[in-house]
């Protein structure tokens, strides 16, 4: 078992890398809002169980195939940035008038939750991370290695349900405040598309 200290250390490292502005953080804090916190959870709760995927995926060593074959990262990479295209592309079509009632038909809880899954499981830059920066916190003296990168993924992803959690309900404040404006709501769906632009560029540009 890992030693308390050391859960500790990583733990407050976690922290601190969910605070650093990302991908996934811009993105709770946008369709959080956008669509009010209970999106932004539920987005955030689809986030972490992307994490479960690369957490499971660096135990049991698949992570390595994205760091050592060219492909596999540029195909992960390519589906990631194409969705995040298709994200832009809804929030720039969006009319003022209908974002909540068409956000309403169009995406329920499940969708939310499954456009957090795909946010995360797409960016192939997570499981590298993953790769390098878990590894650190575990050693072989202290029991099986794949138990404990399981427990140090567990832990990296209560840290993210806190941050990013934070994030949805803050933002999803300024969010109700905004909806009362057509002129806002037009805003700010222009701003979320720019942020899907940005972060599809910054995701086809990402080198190994």
């Amino acid at each position: 078992m890992i030693p308390i200290d050391t859960l500790g250390v990583f733990f407050a490292a976690s922290l601190l890398l969910c605070l650093a502005p990302g991908p996934d953080n811009i993105f709770v804090l946008t369709q959080s809002a956008l669509r009010g916190p209970s999106a932004g959870c539920l987005v955030t709760i689809g986030l972490c169980s992307g994490l479960v995927a690369h957490t499971t995926a660096v135990a049991l060593g698949v992570a390595a195939i994205f760091q050592a074959s060219v492909l596999a990262f540029t195909v992960l990479k390519i589906i990631g940035a194409a969705y995040l295209l298709y994200l832009a592309w809804q929030s720039f079509r969006a009319s003022a008038a209908g974002i909540q009632a068409a956000g309403e038909r169009s995406l329920s809880g499940w969708a939310l939750y499954r456009r957090g899954i795909i946010m995360n499981v797409t960016n192939p830059k997570v499981s590298i991370f993953f790769l390098a920066f878990l590894p650190q916190f575990a050693d072989p003296a202290h029991g099986s290695l794949s138990l404990q990168l399981m427990l140090l993924g567990g832990v990296f992803i209560v840290a993210t349900l806190l941050v990013f959690g934070g994030i949805a309900l803050l933002a999803g404040k300024l969010g109700q405040w905004l909806q009362h404006s057509e002129k806002a709501q037009r805003a700010i769906n222009r701003v979320a598309g720019t942020v899907f632009v940005a972060l599809a560029l910054k995701l086809a540009s990402t080198e190994r």
